[in-house]
């Protein structure tokens, strides 16, 4: 079993563990793997853990929020959805990461109409919350399209 000690003076967590009197020092791997290394184990998140990872410390927000390449793979998912709202914010100069933020709702959005989530509802009472946001109107189109085959 290990109990663990922060040191004040410096971000190293120790361990020591109760069967054998070795001090393990639990570095942040950031602080001693090349940057790239860093953001290479960052990508292998999915974006719920990769927002979370973002929070945990400075060093890692710096790292996670530096790196486009972190970002592109996420919004490239949301690009099979939203692909004019994407194209049109990477025109625009806009980061990945900014991108994703402004059309990963709306994806989420078109996704769950597309599925037919919503096809039984009958009046605007019955949608669930965050069911609706400001969508363009060929992806209405679609949006209608589809409840009209079903």
């Amino acid at each position: 079993m290990l109990r663990e000690h922060v040191s004040r003076r410096n971000s190293d967590t120790w361990a020591f563990c109760k069967r054998c009197p070795t001090l393990i020092s639990q570095q942040n791997f950031t602080e001693t793997l090349p940057t790239e290394m860093s953001v290479r184990i960052f990508s292998e998140l999915d974006l719920r853990s990769l927002c979370c990872a973002s929070l945990t410390c400075k060093q890692w927000n710096n790292i996670i929020e530096g790196s486009d390449h972190l970002w592109r793979s996420h919004c490239l998912s949301v690009l099979a959805v939203c692909r004019r709202e994407v194209d049109r914010d990477k025109q625009d100069g806009l980061s990945w990461k900014v991108t994703l933020v402004r059309n990963y709702q709306k994806g989420c959005v078109k996704k769950r109409w597309l599925k037919g989530c919503y096809s039984n509802i009958c009046c605007a009472e019955d949608l669930p919350p965050n069911s609706m946001c400001p969508l363009d109107v060929e992806t209405w189109g679609e949006i209608l399209e589809a409840e009209l085959e079903r």
